[in-house]
C-alpha cells in the first residue's frame, strides 16, 4: 500500500502517461512499484541504478530501458531526455547530474528519504526551467483511486512472505539490498 501510493501520487500529479518519458531511479521496494505504474499509465519507462544487477527484472516489470548509473556515459546519453524522474532511493546522490537528464519543464521528484541534505546547483535548474520536488504519500481520496487503478491493471508488489520469526534475519537483508522487493511477515507465524 505504501509503495503503491508514494510512486503513483508524484506520477499522477505531473502527468505520467502517453507520451511522456519517466525514469525511475532505484529498482527497490519504491522503484520497483513506480516502474510499474509508470509502465500502466502508458508512459516510456527507464529504470536508472547504480549497476546492471536487477536489469532482467526491470524489463519483466515494465521498464522498456534500464541504465547503469556507475557507467559516465549514461548521463551523456541521457541528458535532457525526461519528462519526470521520480528518485526511490533513500542514498544522497548527486541531484544536479540527475536534473541535467531532464527535459525543458522536466521535474524531477524525491520520494526516497536520504539522511544527508541533497544540494541542488541552481544552474541546474534555471537553464532548463526545470522542477525539484519532493512527495510522500496521498491522501484517502488518492489512496483509493491508486488502489482502483492497481485493482484495474492487476499491479501489486512484489513480495516474500517470512514468518515472525525470520524478522531479525530480514532486517539485515534490507541493510544489505538483498530483498527482491517487498517483506511481507506472516502473522500466523506469531
Amino acid at each position: 500500500l505504501s509503495a503503491g501510493i508514494t510512486t503513483y501520487s508524484p506520477l499522477r500529479h505531473w502527468g505520467a502517461g502517453p507520451g511522456k518519458k519517466v525514469a525511475v531511479v532505484g529498482l527497490g521496494g519504491l522503484g520497483h512499484m513506480a516502474v510499474k505504474l509508470a509502465h500502466a499509465m502508458g508512459a516510456e519507462v527507464t529504470v536508472l541504478s547504480q549497476s546492471l544487477k536487477k536489469q532482467e527484472d526491470g524489463l519483466r516489470l515494465g521498464a522498456d530501458h534500464y541504465f547503469a548509473t556507475s557507467d559516465p556515459g549514461t548521463f551523456e546519453q541521457l541528458a535532457g531526455h525526461f519528462d519526470l524522474i521520480i528518485n526511490t532511493v533513500s542514498a544522497s546522490i548527486d541531484i544536479s547530474s540527475y536534473l541535467q537528464l531532464l527535459t525543458l519543464d522536466g521535474a524531477l521528484v524525491n520520494v526516497g528519504a536520504p539522511a544527508e541534505p541533497l544540494p541542488v546547483n541552481a544552474f541546474a535548474l534555471i537553464g532548463g526551467r526545470r522542477s525539484f520536488a519532493g512527495s510522500m504519500i496521498g491522501g484517502i481520496r488518492e489512496t483509493q483511486e491508486m488502489l482502483d487503478f492497481c485493482a484495474e491493471h492487476g499491479l501489486g508488489a512484489e513480495i516474500e512472505v517470512i514468518p515472525a520469526d525470520k524478522i531479525n534475519d530480514a532486517y539485515e537483508r534490507v541493510l544489505a539490498s538483498d530483498v527482491r522487493y517487498r517483506f511481507v511477515i506472516d502473522t500466523a507465524t506469531l
